[in-house]
């Protein structure tokens, strides 16, 4: 099974196939509202401004798994962010990322990178970076601010 064979759900409760997304190049990050990293939602706007028009999409997938930093409803966290940070990029609903009600994507991604210590998702604003082919080109802790992606994103488009 491959990226686009995954189903996720859209805010709305919609499924939404991936293969809606083949030949774009991703960028799929799971998020929280109130979180220390919360402000990278920033960045990632402004990554996803500048490179939209590249065949660029950033995938956001709020998780409430970590100290609970994602309280609220989907409509509320979509509020929150739109209001807050201008964010223009596809949100979904919230899921889990790790543990036995994590989504098929995490366990995808978490598969493609492979080895024990990348296993787990850690925190909040882990971010994967996909090429257009649908494969996993890297992986990027918290701690990796939006800019910092900026020239691997070039390099993918």
């Amino acid at each position: 099974m491959g990226l686009y064979d995954i189903k996720v759900k859209a805010q709305n409760g919609d499924d939404v196939s991936l293969s809606e997304y083949k030949g774009k190049v991703l960028l799929i990050v799971n998020t929280a509202t109130g979180c220390g990293f919360t402000p990278q939602y920033e960045g990632l706007e402004k990554l996803y401004r500048k490179y939209k028009d590249q065949g660029f999409e950033i995938l956001d997938f709020p998780c409430n798994q970590f100290g609970s930093q994602a309280p609220g409803t989907d409509e509320q966290i979509n509020s929150f962010c739109k209001l807050k940070y201008d964010t223009s990029f596809q949100r979904f609903k919230k899921i889990e990322v790790n543990g036995s009600n994590e989504s098929e994507l995490y366990t995808f991604l978490k598969k493609e990178q492979g080895g024990v210590l990348v296993s787990s998702i850690k925190w909040n604003f882990t971010k994967f970076l996909i090429d257009r082919e649908g494969n996993v080109i890297e992986r990027f802790a918290p701690t990796v601010t939006p800019e910092k992606l900026d020239e691997k994103i070039k390099e993918q488009l």
